[in-house]
């Protein structure tokens, strides 16, 4: 677990919170805007070391059936991760893709039971495996793909009583303009603020995700986050009364990923 990053994070989110709330309008630094909801289907596997070389051909079959689903407008973008910093239960490797309608999601999927890809012996050979649908209102990309980035993922999860807006609040003040910013200088190639469209993790979980274009960038990431909290005075308590900071958890992974 990457635990600096998830302090970052955090960090951003208390100086999100304070600031929008207590600065007034005009102060404001520049909002991103919510967009249409982009679903994401997100398929984590923990696949026995022996099998990790056979995945990666699995992967490779995988992109002809998402390439076509791509090319007739079903999805804008799909990927696949290797972990790289491993937990006792957690995945060794995912495939996704992102559709802007419910429907495109589950299409896709249907496409790769109708190819029996499914049933693969590298998938039959994992330990365990689970599904998520995730929609973000907040994202953006640079077209093309991306070989050998590096996917960072924060998990946290909202406190029962937030406020309604909390977590619009803090994608369009503070972390989406921070990762337009690195989006815009080359730094990551696409960021995203994901909830759960159907709550299979506890209510309330949000990510906020980007990819990296190399290991130094995230590191320039970082030192963008702690430049914004050092210019920016304001850090009050909003951050531990709308998060429960105790739950939060990142995942780090070598990401392969085409956007349209």
């Amino acid at each position: 677990m990457n635990s600096r990053i998830c302090r970052l994070f955090a960090g951003i989110c208390v100086l999100a919170m304070a600031a929008i709330w207590a600065v007034p309008a005009g102060a404001q630094m520049s909002e991103v805007k919510e967009k249409p909801p982009m679903y994401s289907y997100v398929a984590d596997w923990i696949i026995p070391r022996a099998h990790w070389a056979d995945m990666d051909k699995s992967f490779a079959d995988d992109a002809k059936v998402l390439d076509k689903a791509m090319a007739d407008g079903t999805i804008v973008a799909y990927g696949y991760d290797v972990t790289l910093v491993h937990t006792a239960e957690g995945a060794t490797h995912d495939d996704w893709w992102s559709s802007m309608s419910l429907a495109g999601v589950f299409n896709t999927l249907d496409r790769f039971y109708a190819s029996g890809s499914v049933e693969s012996p590298v998938l039959e050979s994992a330990t365990k495996h689970w599904d998520s649908v995730y929609v973000a209102r907040y994202y953006n990309w640079h077209s093309g793909p991306v070989k050998n980035g590096y996917g960072v993922a924060s998990f946290f999860k909202l406190k029962e009583h937030a406020p309604d807006n909390a977590l619009s609040t803090l994608s369009k003040g503070l972390v989406g303009p921070l990762l337009e910013k690195m989006l815009a200088d080359g730094t990551i190639s696409e960021w995203e603020i994901d909830t759960q469209a159907f709550d299979t993790e506890a209510p309330g979980t949000f990510v906020i995700y980007y990819i990296a274009n190399n290991a130094d960038a995230m590191d320039k990431v970082n030192a963008a986050i702690q430049e914004d909290l050092k210019s920016n005075p304001l850090a009050g308590p909003a951050f531990g009364s709308a998060v429960n900071s105790s739950s939060s958890r990142d995942e780090v992974t070598r990401s392969t990923a085409t956007y349209k």
